[in-house]
């Protein structure tokens, strides 16, 4: 692992200028990771309690993969990685995007050290963007849909967040048929059981 990248990740203040809050750049990422988590950008809970998904949607993110937090947190299996790494601030309805700085500069070079990974979970349409380029064309309900598309290595999410109930009421396939398979994908990649 290097270890100088992700203390060079964490040190990070290319967009400080356009933030509201201090750089506070919040990756978990370990070359020995089996399970990438791509998401957007920290939120403000995150950005206070300086850990990725430590709220009600990463609760149910743990619940969706079928995952301890421990598990969760270790990064020499679970790496979360999102677009943007600092908080962008608050826009009309909802958090900014992430700043596109993160990506330019990081992205490449930290997926490129993730050698190991065998399974990436992809969550907001920032994230499926870069990993799904066909994701531009796509509704998020006809992308995760086509879930079986992305063969068995990338797995398309709705966000975890408590704001997507009415999502997850109006689409039962998703815990009916997508998270058993999530669930025994993600244990099989953990324990070094999938190709």
């Amino acid at each position: 692992m290097d270890l100088k990248l992700i203390e060079v990740v964490r040190s990070c203040d290319i967009c400080a200028e356009f933030l509201p809050l201090q750089p506070r750049p919040i990756v978990q990422f370990h070359s020995e990771a089996k399970v990438l988590i791509a998401g957007q950008a920290p939120g403000l809970i995150t950005h206070d309690k300086g850990m990725p998904f430590n709220d009600a949607s990463g609760e149910r993110l743990r619940e969706w993969m079928g995952v301890d937090t421990d598990t969760f947190y270790n990064e020499q299996k679970v790496a979360i990685v999102p677009m943007g790494f600092c908080y962008p601030g608050t826009g009309k309805s909802g958090d900014l995007p992430p700043r596109k700085e993160c990506a330019l500069a990081w992205r490449e070079k930290v997926m490129a050290s993730l050698t190991k990974v065998r399974l990436t979970l992809v969550i907001g349409q920032y994230a499926q963007r870069w990993h799904i380029p066909e994701a531009r064309k796509k509704p998020l309900t006809t992308l995760v849909a086509d879930w079986r598309d992305y063969g068995p290595s990338l797995i398309p999410l709705p966000h975890p967040s408590p704001r997507n109930n009415i999502w997850l009421k109006k689409n039962p396939w998703f815990v009916e048929e997508l998270l058993p398979v999530l669930r025994d994908r993600v244990r099989e990649c953990l324990n070094n059981k999938c190709d």
